[in-house]
């Protein structure tokens, strides 16, 4: 069983950066595909990112890669979430998801998740 555990949201003004990170415990870290979700009220789940365990190949969501950088420190069993330049719309619980086996763009594609971390955007 693995455990991830989010940290890193809060309360930031638009145009403001914010660095999420999740710990992940229970799994040798590097077997791991490790992803970052997020999901605002009244709305689905929504791919931000994805991160590969070996070749480290990065993908992101539709109009997610100019402001969003994946990455992670297997010295530390730690995958970040860089946020910059940030606008209201970004407001939203951002979850740490994790598999060993394969990855996607779906929330059902993942197995393991973390409890999520609140990230509000002020305008």
């Amino acid at each position: 069983q693995v455990q991830l555990v989010e940290s890193g949201g809060g309360l930031v003004h638009a145009g403001g950066s914010l660095m999420l990170s999740c710990v992940a415990s229970g799994r040798t870290f590097t077997q791991l595909n490790l992803a970052w979700f997020r999901q605002a009220p009244g709305k689905e789940r929504e791919f931000v990112t994805t991160i590969i365990r070996n070749s480290g190949a990065t993908y992101y969501g539709e109009y997610m890669k100019d402001r969003f950088t994946i990455s992670r420190d297997n010295a530390k069993n730690t995958v970040y979430l860089q946020m910059v330049n940030l606008k209201p719309d970004d407001t939203a619980v951002y979850y740490c998801a994790g598999d060993d086996s394969g990855w996607g763009r779906r929330a059902a594609d993942w197995y393991y998740w973390g409890q999520g971390t609140q990230v509000t955007v002020s305008s």
